[in-house]
């Protein structure tokens, strides 16, 4: 028995009702809408967040020089692209929603994936959206404090504003999600652009002392290996959300075709971006004053830009706002996955009978994201973020490995050569290693915390015999869920997973089936 089969208990009567019902076509269901362009859009609006306008004073604090600095955004948009190679076939070849945790559970089994998941909904997630919420305020504020920083209250209340209108939007419908994402996308790639025009005027000028190698290379602090491997974490957190396309493989139009399209294009342009990006800044910043600034591309409007230079912060504040969104949207669905397969509450696998958006899973995230924005040195945050998802995307591209020899003859639409992973792992390893040796407090927390999902896999899913009072609980809070929510099981599409998944999900409780008819009809 897998472990989803695990969660289904004796109300599945109705449930196989509510089944017929998505099989007949009168449930509601994710449909596949996302493009090649929209699939882009994705890939870069995740990506292009906070990090690019936060993550330079990182990278540059800890790389000790200009130049390392530069090389740093370099090798981690090579090791980033050699990454979503891999993910690309692993994505053809487990079409599934869900992502590296689908990857992980199918490969390794349910106690990896729960973990992968369980860190995912107690860290990674809400710490990259508290991160991006928290930039987009200082963003805001900081025009209002020019000879100080913004107070912290300030800087979370907003950053709190920031994410309930968010949430609310991406409950509200799909398309007014996709149609913010597509506005601020545009916003952020417009800040962007500026500063590398800003950053080849100022070369054309002359201004590139910081460029010259004799000048590039100077310390301005002892070199440390263990500082560079957390200057690569810093760095690393710019070019994440790269795998965000992954988990919401079940809503691409010919997801064989275009998620490994979207991939190629969109990671070398976003590396492009990043790289002319840092030169621009220190065209027009020493690395002593890149460091003493707390919002790094106002700093340099307000250098170049004169009287327009409320233009960047106004910028940037939509880049950010759009990477809050981007990171809702794409959360769900991993949440989505998870609950799928008997990981998490049901609750959170279900869609409104109407609006088709994952209402419960939005506001759970809200929510644990709103915790998380009680901490609000984001450069710590960073720093968790950095070391679990790098711990993760290892162990996922270990499963390549795995799969290739476990499954030689699996059919795969993309074959890479295994070169590329031992690459990523050879790099991964490196900078586990010296984050360790470096941050052995912060990585150990982080350890620490996926490990608690150990307990709670056991306790909660792998227990078959729970007992009766603890099932009916469940199943009546499950029940007030969808009754507050006006949520329903989403109709299963063949491209969900195997035959023998698609017979479990049957098996899934609905108890909201149980009250009435009323959602039969309803369609996206």
């Amino acid at each position: 028995m897998t472990d989803g089969a695990r969660q289904r208990s004796s109300t599945s009567g109705s449930a196989k009702d509510a089944a017929g019902e998505s099989e007949s076509g009168g449930g509601v269901a994710l449909k596949k809408e996302i493009g090649l362009v929209s699939a882009c859009g994705i890939i870069v609006g995740n990506i292009i967040g906070s990090g690019i306008f936060v993550s330079p004073k990182g990278v540059m604090e800890n790389a000790s020089s200009v130049g390392v600095a530069l090389i740093v955004w370099i090798v981690t948009g090579v090791i980033t692209a050699i990454g979503a190679l891999c993910y690309a076939e692993l994505g053809v070849t487990i079409p599934k929603s869900g992502g590296d945790y689908s990857y992980v559970k199918d490969i390794f089994g349910g106690l990896a994936g729960f973990l992968r998941l369980w860190i995912a909904v107690l860290v990674i997630y809400p710490t990259n959206q508290a991160v991006i919420a928290l930039t987009f305020s200082n963003y805001v504020l900081q025009p209002l404090f020019p000879t100080c920083f913004p107070p912290e209250i300030g800087l979370r209340l907003l950053a709190a504003v920031c994410l309930l209108l968010l949430t609310w939007v991406n409950c509200s419908s799909v398309r007014w999600a996709t149609r913010v994402q597509d506005i601020f996308t545009a916003g952020k790639l417009l800040a962007l652009a500026l500063i590398i025009v800003m950053g080849l005027v100022q070369i054309c000028k002359g201004e590139y002392y910081w460029l010259e190698p004799a000048n590039a290379f100077e310390p301005f602090q002892d070199y440390d290996v263990g500082l560079i491997a957390l200057a690569f974490l810093q760095g690393s957190f710019a070019y994440g959300g790269w795998n965000f396309l992954n988990y919401v493989t079940e809503e691409l139009v010919d997801p064989y075709v275009n998620l490994p399209r979207a991939i190629f294009i969109s990671i070398p342009l976003v590396t492009f971006v990043y790289v002319f990006a840092n030169i621009a800044y220190v065209t027009a910043m020493s690395p002593q004053e890149l460091l003493a600034s707390n919002a790094v591309a106002v700093t340099f409007g307000e250098k170049l830009l004169g009287v327009m230079s409320w233009i960047m912060p106004i910028s940037v504040a939509l880049s950010t706002f759009g990477g809050v969104n981007g990171s809702l949207f794409t959360s769900s669905r991993l949440f989505f996955a998870g609950a799928r397969e008997g990981h998490l509450p049901s609750l959170l696998a279900m869609i409104h009978v109407k609006r088709c958006t994952p209402i419960p899973a939005l506001l759970f995230t809200c929510l644990s994201t709103l915790l998380m924005l009680c901490t609000s040195d984001m450069y710590t945050l960073i720093n968790y973020v950095g070391f679990i998802n790098y711990l993760f995307y290892g162990v996922t591209v270990a499963g390549q490995i795995v799969l290739r020899i476990k499954q030689p003859d699996m059919h795969r639409p993309i074959r890479i050569s295994l070169i590329w992973p031992v690459i990523y792992l050879l790099f991964w390893a490196f900078l586990l290693i010296f984050s360790l040796y470096s941050e052995p407090v912060v990585c150990g927390i982080g350890l620490a915390i996926m490990l608690t999902g150990v307990p709670v896999y056991f306790l909660g899913v792998y227990w078959d015999n729970k007992p009766q009072c603890f099932d009916a609980f469940v199943d009546k809070m499950t029940y007030v869920g969808q009754k507050f929510c006006m949520v329903v099981y989403p109709a299963m599409g063949n491209s969900s997973g195997t035959a023998e998944e698609g017979e479990e999900m049957k098996e899934a409780r609905s108890p909201l089936s149980e009250d009435g008819d009323n959602h039969k009809s309803a369609d996206c």
